[in-house]
């Protein structure tokens, strides 16, 4: 098999419409193959459904841990974007790269199948582990029960790297995400007789009014960390759904927020204040009205932050590879802190800019492209 390009590789890969919410088995079925032809074996892990994978692959010795280089498959959707190109296609514009993925972070991963024949060809001291994921775009789903799999064998990775896209900056330490669902149960009656009923749209904004205070509380300079930006944990409703008609008391709404942690502070703590706030200020006067009446929180997602000491063996590793240890932080979450949670520390650095992820046009540059096939390169040496 002829040696392929990262960009060539790029350009199939993002053939591959993996939105989240459809199945990523064709790319990895691709992956696969192209592995199976350079001789690396790789074994997948399913959704219950099996409608979706992560890969797992090896190459160089396994009698000791080694780097993990990961990225996650899928993308979020185009639905309601004014793109110029087809998205799923690859579209190359003055040393651009454009098409969905293309920084969110097919653009890594192209460049790690590219650099396969050149690990095969070296005799590395540490193998090279390969894990692609799927559902990382809506809470880091996927990826864990690779890692659990992975936290039962006697010989674990020794270290991983991350590649979403960092501009290919060293990156130590992302914050953290819990992701919940409020419902508010009210009691509906005709808006004639409003105090006769339960304004579920009403209660939730006292709820809201309530996530805000506990925001604004965070903000204050005592619970500030300047390596991230911003440097506080934040909180912030991002869905909300409600009522029936102007002339009926609704009886139902719900609202989606988000809290952004620091590394070391629980996102729960939020949860469980907001909760306190309801059951001792809103849920005595909603049911002194209609006794059948509620609050529920309903968990969607959650990921840990990370933070990882630039004097760690990982941080040295990415110094050598980034060519910089001017290590910095990223807002946005990764599988980061999941790896580090099983066990195997983790550094973030990859091609691209976060800046056009989830845009429409996003794009990659062929300079931030070749500079990850050469970072990649280096690994070899380590």
């Amino acid at each position: 098999m002829s040696k392929v390009s990262s960009r060539e590789l790029l350009e199939q890969l993002i053939g591959f419409a993996t939105v989240s919410s459809d199945s990523n088995i064709e790319l990895i079925d691709f992956i696969r193959h192209y592995l199976a032809e350079l001789g690396v074996e790789s074994e997948l892990f399913y959704n219950p459904e099996r409608t979706k994978a992560n890969l797992f692959a090896t190459i160089g010795p396994r009698d000791r841990g080694g780097v993990v280089l990961a990225g996650h498959t899928d993308v979020v959707p185009v639905d309601g974007q004014a793109w110029t190109s087809k998205p799923f296609r690859l579209t190359e514009r003055d040393g651009r790269l454009y098409g969905r993925g293309t920084a969110d972070m097919k653009g890594f991963i192209a460049s790690v199948l590219a650099a396969v024949p050149v690990f095969l060809k070296r005799t590395l001291k540490l193998p090279i582990h390969l894990a692609f994921s799927y559902d990382e775009e809506v809470g880091c789903l996927g990826v864990r029960s690779m890692l659990a799999e992975l936290e039962k064998r006697p010989l674990k990775p020794r270290m991983c790297l991350i590649g979403e896209p960092t501009e290919l900056k060293p990156v130590l330490g992302h914050k953290g995400k819990l992701a919940m669902r409020c419902q508010v149960k009210g009691a509906a009656c005709h808006s004639a007789y409003a105090p006769n009923g339960v304004n579920a749209i009403e209660y939730a904004a006292r709820l809201i009014g309530r996530l805000g205070e506990i925001g604004a509380q965070l903000a204050q300079p005592e619970h500030h960390d300047r390596r991230f930006d911003p440097p506080f944990s934040t909180v912030q409703t991002g869905l909300i759904k409600g009522g029936r008609a102007l002339n009926i008391v609704p009886a139902e709404c719900e609202f989606d927020f988000e809290v952004r942690t620091l590394p070391g502070f629980d996102a729960y703590e939020v949860a469980n204040e907001l909760q306190t706030f309801a059951d001792v200020e809103l849920l005595p006067r909603m049911r002194s009205v209609q006794p059948n009446t509620g609050i529920r929180l309903q968990l969607l997602s959650a990921y840990p932050g990370l933070v990882t000491s630039p004097d760690s063996e990982v941080a040295h590793l990415l110094a050598l590879l980034s060519g910089s240890t001017e290590f910095g932080t990223v807002a946005f979450g990764t599988e980061g802190g999941l790896f580090d949670q099983a066990g195997i520390p983790t550094v973030v650095c990859g091609p691209g800019s976060m800046d056009q992820g989830h845009k429409p046009d996003e794009f990659i540059t062929l300079e931030q492209l070749t500079r990850c096939d050469e970072m990649l390169a280096r690994l070899c040496l380590a």
